[in-house]
């Protein structure tokens, strides 16, 4: 595989590394016939990104060499995050990238031609993959939300940094609501401050949901590929279901795509209020409920209907499934049973956000039958 990206698309492929830098911990790289991709999951499958870069994209293009393979690799984000470290150097000096990738040496190369003829040249190690990819199928969600990506970045720019989640819904008269979702503690006597910020519909260039539904969310993974948009001038789109079913977000463009899939707050009406409303300890009008009764119930699931096909590297076991995590608020504690999973950074509170199950899946015969749910159940049955 070999690339070259030139001019500003150097700096459009370090902003979409920034991005992914947000999600996972590794990177996915798999050229294809119809452009780069570049992927990348948490830790606790609760997010999952994907950016694909046409082959117009660059200034020239090579999948695979005549007569070999399509070769794919996982490596370190942080190492090749580095190379992409500084934007503001990528845009002033670098005049070309090129990007090469070669099973014989076992390297992936990354080569910045800089000005006054100066080369940067990085080795990066990498291992051999199969492909990360989730199921998921925008068109099946029936809410919908559209908007440039400069009014959604103004309209979280009052939220704290250090804010883990944010609930998106349909206020009345249809204003689109971004509020804070802080999670009450029965013991504590301290009012938390609730951010709320409000749209008109006539910002929006598509809004097909109806009043009261609402979804809560990861603001950390959300504001990664909204910095994306806002960079490329992009309009971003918000594809939503019932809450506890994931929110695809995407961003389309002829030269790139890019998609996350993050889970979302499986009980709607624990912690909601009334959008719009002054009155905020007033439920949220439970429109989008779901009816059947597997949600509650982790033990009745079909599994196999949340099967999304992930990577298997090389020595491993051979096929099988990864448990569904249930999500920490902070740090572990040694006294905690090895069972208790870790707390990832950004990630939402526990027991509450249903995590993405992936499996690895090697033969097309044990693919799911077309798009299907990607989120497993959370682990409050569990003992």
């Amino acid at each position: 595989m070999k690339c070259l990206v030139t001019g500003g698309n150097v700096k459009v492929l370090g902003k979409a590394v920034h991005s992914l830098s947000r999600i996972g911990d590794e990177l996915y790289l798999e050229p294809l016939e119809d452009g780069l991709s570049l992927r990348t999951v948490n830790s606790s499958r609760s997010a999952y990104a994907c950016f694909l870069f046409a082959p117009l994209f660059f200034q020239q293009y090579q999948a695979a060499t005549p007569g070999q393979d399509l070769l794919r690799c996982k490596i370190l984000m942080k190492s090749f995050l580095s190379v992409f470290r500084s934007l503001a150097m990528l845009e002033k000096t670098v005049e070309k990238c090129c990007i090469s990738l070669n099973d014989r040496s076992s390297r992936l190369v990354v080569q910045l031609h800089c000005k006054y003829g100066v080369r940067k040249t990085h080795n990066l190690s990498f291992q051999d993959c199969e492909s990360l990819q989730a199921v998921f199928d925008p068109s099946l969600c029936p809410h919908v939300l559209r908007a440039p990506a400069r009014i959604l970045g103004e309209a979280i720019l009052p939220f704290p940094p250090t804010l883990a989640e944010v609930t998106l819904g349909i206020g009345r008269g249809r204003r689109v609501i971004l509020r804070s979702y802080l999670e009450e503690e029965a013991d504590s006597t301290v009012k938390a401050m609730v951010t709320e910020m409000s749209i008109g519909e006539e910002d929006f260039q598509q809004l097909q949901a109806p009043e009261g539904v609402a979804i809560t969310f990861c603001l950390k993974e959300f504001r990664g590929l909204l910095s994306f948009a806002e960079s490329a001038h992009l309009p971003l789109s918000i594809h939503f279901d019932a809450p506890g079913r994931p929110a695809i977000f995407t961003i389309e463009d002829s030269l790139l795509d890019g998609h996350f899939v993050l889970a979302t707050l499986s009980e709607p009406n624990l912690h909601s209020q009334d959008l719009g409303s002054p009155e905020l300890h007033r439920p949220v009008p439970q429109l989008q409920a779901p009816s059947t009764s597997h949600l509650d119930d982790f033990a009745s699931d079909d599994i196999d209907s949340y099967m999304i096909a992930m990577e298997t590297t090389a020595g491993s076991e051979g096929p099988r499934a990864l448990p569904s995590i249930s999500l920490s608020p902070g740090p572990a504690s040694e006294e905690e049973d090895e069972a208790e999973p870790s707390t990832v950074p950004g990630t939402p509170p526990p027991k509450k956000f249903r995590s993405l199950f992936f499996g690895s899946i090697l033969a097309p015969v044990h693919s799911p039958q077309g798009p299907n749910p990607v989120l497993a159940e959370d682990s409050d049955g569990e003992g």
